[in-house]
């Protein structure tokens, strides 16, 4: 709910989007490329709560980003679409979790052109563009879902059963299961009441971080074989190639919660992991010159470092203890570029 506290531009951007919400007959909610447990619960619930206030409303994810990550798959993908429908200019855009309409260049495209149509854009994420025609944007909220939770609590919305397991969803995986650092208070009430509503925690939690396929626990095992530590163990890194994923019989989404093992080593101020970015239809893995293409995934350890400064360097983002970027710097030039930034940032302090 709304406090004294939250900055006068927040609370504008929120009614402003409750009421174009209100308003919209017809909506398309859309998020991220390679959408993660936030986005992808905050996607379903957001969808799930606009067609219980009697709107019209699709869900947009690139067929590039199905199927989903195991561990997601159980999600209900009611009103999903994967190509611009019919109507799109009758319909108001709802970019979820997303800091950068660049982000999901399939969704970017569903956007209006020469300024016309409702673009709302709901996000934590603290270096967000504010791209849309209605911005609300709280970096203070644990996960986009708490802020899609808050927006249902005042839209009078019926917490159902889907909607409470997609906001669980992206509760969980993006406070870590409560254990980081931008787990508040507004986090845990919203659990609560969660688990009020008769959500199955322990099932929920089966689903997202058990039934892990070899092939993940076999991507792990070669992400741990190469990893690398620079600087008496502040830079904690490691590397995934193509053959790596061949060799594991890895998809790609398996590299997923390799960096928490390297976040987590003693001493680390900063890890980052680096994977070859993977074949997709019509996706080249090397650019025209043959470098070749890498996904950096970054992670803070240390309250003393802002990943995300260090990710928009290269044209990337995130969260202050979480971000990422791609490059096609060479191994050795990568870890050249992120042992300067990580002194840098650690000497400023």
């Amino acid at each position: 709910m709304p406090t004294s506290s939250e900055p006068t531009g927040m609370l504008a951007g929120r009614e402003a989007v409750l009421a174009d919400l209100r308003g919209a007959d017809k909506v398309i909610v859309v998020t991220h490329e390679r959408p993660d447990g936030d986005a992808l619960g905050s996607l379903v619930a957001m969808q799930a709560l606009l067609t219980l206030l009697g709107k019209d409303s699709l869900m947009f994810i690139s067929s590039d980003d199905l199927p989903l990550p195991y561990e997601y798959r159980f999600l209900e993908l009611d009103g999903l679409i994967t190509q611009a429908p019919a109507d799109l200019d009758e319909r108001t855009i709802v970019f979820l979790d997303c800091g950068n309409i660049t982000r999901n260049p399939a969704a970017e495209a569903l956007a209006p052109k020469d300024g016309f149509g409702q673009i709302l854009n709901i996000d934590h994420h603290h270096d967000n563009t504010c791209f849309g025609t209605a911005n609300y944007v709280d970096p203070g909220s644990s996960c986009t879902a708490e802020m899609i939770w808050n927006l249902l609590r005042e839209l009078d919305v019926e917490l159902t059963p889907r909607i409470a397991d997609a906001l669980y969803v992206g509760l969980i995986t993006d406070t870590g299961c409560f254990m980081y650092e931008n787990t508040g208070p507004r986090a845990h009430q919203m659990a609560a009441e969660l688990i009020e509503a008769g959500i199955d925690v322990h099932a929920i939690y089966q689903q997202v971080y058990e039934g892990v396929p070899f092939g993940k626990l076999a991507l792990l095992a070669r992400g741990l074989e190469h990893t690398e530590r620079y600087d008496d163990g502040r830079l904690t890194l490691s590397q995934l190639s193509a053959e790596d994923f061949e060799a594991a019989g890895a998809e790609e989404s398996y590299s997923e919660g390799v960096i928490d093992h390297l976040r987590a080593v003693r001493g680390t101020a900063m890890a980052a992991l680096a994977r070859d970015r993977l074949a997709a239809p019509g996706e080249a893995t090397e650019t025209d010159d043959g470098a070749r293409v890498r996904k950096v995934s970054l992670r803070a350890s240390d309250m003393r470092v802002d990943v995300s400064a260090i990710a928009r360097e290269l044209g990337g983002g995130g969260h202050r203890a979480a971000a990422g970027f791609t490059t096609t710097l060479s191994w050795g030039e990568l870890i050249a570029f992120l042992r300067e930034r990580l002194d840098q940032q650690l000497q400023n302090q």
